[in-house]
């Protein structure tokens, strides 16, 4: 395909990109912990969305570690071709290895700066990386502008963290710990972008119609340990525990678990709510 074509003739990694905020040390993390805890039972959802729509070929931006990319593989037609990005070459070096199917490659990219063609892909897919764009229209707009007319943008973003219990809990016990200055990671970012009409809203003026944005609500269970440890050393709160408590994140990730089990049980059950958003480009 010409996607394969172009990818191998050298379209390249995107260069002068934004930095990204998670870094080597929360990859491993990220994909042992947080994936399973959080990302996997979305990725089967969202996987599910892809394959009503039938795309030949998909581009994946913010592909983190690859957990929407594995369950696309595994659901789209074999022929669909994948490309995964990510602007973390962390997150890549970790994921990579764990889907090496044909028509699936791997690139370092920025979602905001897209180094591919115009028209060149049906469906573009985005799990839980939108809220930390820090241009979401520029982001989307480069999303409409690389599909083919008829193309679909898929792509999930938390709900409130009142709405998200393992997550809520995290925020509630880091903030008894550090009362005179709170980590706000969760916050200002990954639970920060849950309002339908301004989701609906950046989606339209980047040129998609229609739009739809639907809340889907999930549960997924995890030892109370297990739950600390992924959100506290797979994302960018580890820096901000660290900044905090220089040398005790092993302390922390201990003193947050008993919260969490103290709410919720020693393997507890959190419900989890999400937007799935999906928008078509004329």
């Amino acid at each position: 395909m010409t996607i394969s074509a172009d990818i191998e003739g050298g379209v390249g990694a995107a260069s002068d990109v934004s930095p990204t905020p998670f870094e080597e040390s929360v990859a491993d993390f990220y994909e042992t912990l947080l994936v399973p805890i959080l990302f996997a039972p979305y990725a089967a959802e969202m996987a599910i969305i892809a394959e009503r729509l039938k795309p030949g070929s998909v581009l994946e931006i913010a592909a983190g570690t690859g957990a929407l990319t594995r369950a696309l593989r595994a659901t789209l037609d074999p022929a669909a071709e994948i490309v995964a990005t990510d602007l973390s070459q962390a997150m890549i070096d970790v994921g990579a290895p764990s889907l090496t199917m044909s028509r699936t490659h791997w690139m370092h990219a920025d979602a905001q700066n897209l180094p591919f063609a115009s028209s060149m892909f049906d469906l573009v897919a985005c799990q839980f990386g939108v809220m930390l764009f820090p241009d979401k229209v520029k982001a989307y707009r480069e999303a409409a502008r690389v599909l083919r007319s008829g193309g679909h943008f898929l792509f999930a973003t938390w709900d409130s963290l009142s709405a998200n219990d393992f997550a809520r809990s995290v925020d509630e016990s880091l903030a008894s710990l550090f009362p005179s200055d709170p980590t706000d990671f969760l916050r200002r970012l990954p639970y920060s972008y849950f309002d339908p009409s301004s989701i609906k809203a950046h989606v339209s003026s980047a040129g998609f119609a229609p739009i739809s944005c639907d809340r889907i609500e999930l549960t997924s269970v995890a030892a109370a340990h297990d739950v600390s440890a992924a959100f506290c050393q797979g994302s960018p709160l580890r820096e901000e525990i660290e900044m905090r408590a220089p040398g005790r994140i092993g302390e922390i990730v201990d003193e947050v678990a008993e919260h969490v089990e103290s709410r919720h049980g020693v393997r507890p059950c959190g419900s989890m709510s999400a937007f799935v958003v999906v928008g078509r480009v004329s």
